[in-house]
């Protein structure tokens, strides 16, 4: 049985802000507190799920906006893991260099190609993958050393490849 409309306000008015306090602890975002409490007290209100035999109100909605909190935090870290994994499988796949002049892209996009595929999977990890060099040692089990050298291994012959007077 779903809830009234006058107690959903009524419950709004009472409780909102201790409750955006509860989803602002979990998320650290103002605008996904209050989606959070929106969430959670419509799933409330329109499932009927609160049954005051069992307790007071208050409690039963701070569990339900901390766990709807909760729920948008794994969302976010779900979805940032598909992109990592996508970019890491496929790391040139976004085009940093598109906000460049056309041509000077394409001499990019060759220059990284003439690479060793260890050079340019470090380079785009670190530059198009904005991750640090940490990071990309970690994620490919390489080395921080190595990582480092491939890098500036990279960079040196992208110097040399894009500089004024030679043409790929």
């Amino acid at each position: 049985m779903a809830l009234d409309e006058p107690g959903f306000d009524q419950a709004y008015r009472a409780h909102a802000s201790r409750l955006r306090a509860v989803a602002f602890n979990v998320l650290h975002e103002r605008e996904a507190a209050e989606d959070a409490v929106h969430n959670a007290l419509m799933r409330v209100w329109s499932g009927g799920s609160f049954r005051a035999d069992r307790g007071p109100l208050l409690p039963f909605l701070i569990a339900c906006v901390r766990r709807e909190a909760l729920d948008m935090v794994r969302g976010t870290k779900r979805r940032h893991l598909r992109e990592v994994k996508a970019v890491a499988d496929d790391p040139l796949s976004i085009d940093e260099t598109a906000a460049i002049d056309p041509i000077e892209t394409r001499r990019v996009q060759l220059a990284l190609g003439s690479l060793p595929d260890a050079q340019r999977d470090v380079i785009a990890r670190a530059y198009f993958g904005q991750r640090t060099l940490l990071e990309v040692a970690r994620e490919t089990d390489i080395p921080l050393g190595t990582v480092k050298s491939r890098l500036a291994a990279g960079l040196r012959r992208l110097h040399t490849v894009l500089s004024p007077g030679v043409s790929t």
